[in-house]
């Protein structure tokens, strides 16, 4: 079993080869990368690859450890033992179960993406550690031990919003994507656009790349930025010669909202146009 990419998703050897490195050593893979690079999608598409259900576990600030395996709601049941509910007789009736039950239990094989587990508390990944490591954890309200019976692929992205226990890292295996070069960009669009006009995708390239190089951005603009990018030029049916010819009066490229996220860069390249209308 090997992942080789989808036609969906333009995958490097090194990003294929630690796909398949986690599931030979069957381990959790951590991706990290800057926002927008395919962390996610990545997930998706080694499901769509390998033909399996894929289960998706989005983390928030609030999110905890537990809400992954069950949640026992002891209030509903309160209510139900005064209202006189014949349910009540059975705890399992109020127990949900997480999505790392869902994955344990699955008859088959099936790919658990636990997204961007960096937004949660710091010691949520420690929460983590005995569960994800020998696959299985006990309930003790009804006094049973869920256990995998085929190991699902785990896959874990972070955003490096925060530092990750040693401990939590040492069970993983890691892989950084980087940001795409420009053969490789021009690949990715080509999957979203087939056919989009080689003039049109040069010029939106060289304007891509010269933001993203400009120093002191707060966000740099991403692939995902960028898709959306073309997708308005695409659809105002933008000339390529407005982008080859942009006038520095305007300081920003046409549709800049797609590629710049706050007022900040917005200023910042405001003022390198003034200063470079001043030098010319």
């Amino acid at each position: 079993m090997q992942f080789q990419g989808t036609d969906q998703y333009v995958a490097t050897d090194d990003l294929k080869l630690a796909v398949n490195a986690a599931i030979q050593l069957q381990r959790p893979l951590l991706i990290k990368g800057e926002p927008g690079t395919g962390k996610t999608m990545l997930a998706e598409q080694v499901a769509e690859g390998l033909g399996m259900r894929l289960l998706q576990w989005h983390i928030k600030s609030t999110t905890k450890a537990h809400q992954g395996l069950y949640e026992y709601d002891a209030v509903s049941r309160l209510r139900d033992s005064q209202l006189g509910n014949d349910k009540v007789h059975d705890i399992k009736n109020y127990i949900k179960k997480g999505k790392l039950w869902e994955a344990f239990e699955s008859g088959e094989q099936v790919v658990l993406l636990i997204d961007e587990v960096d937004k949660a508390d710091i010691e949520f990944p420690n929460d983590l550690l005995q569960e994800l490591d020998k696959m299985e954890f006990y309930v003790y309200e009804t006094q049973e031990t869920i256990k995998a019976t085929i190991r699902p692929i785990v896959i874990i992205t972070s955003n490096n919003e925060k530092e990750l226990p040693d401990a939590f890292l040492r069970r993983c295996f890691f892989h950084y994507i980087d940001f795409p070069d420009k053969p490789t960009m021009e690949q990715i669009v080509e999957v979203h656009f087939p056919g989009i006009k080689k003039t049109l995708l040069k010029e939106a390239m060289e304007v891509f790349f010269d933001v993203r190089k400009v120093p002191g951005l707060k966000k740099k603009p991403s692939t995902s930025e960028l898709i959306d990018w073309l997708k308005l030029l695409l659809a105002d049916d933008i000339p390529e010669d407005i982008l080859r010819n942009r006038d520095t009066k305007s300081a920003i490229p046409p549709l800049y909202g797609a590629l710049v996220k706050n007022e900040q860069d917005v200023h910042l390249l405001e003022r390198l146009a003034f200063m470079h209308r001043r030098e010319s």
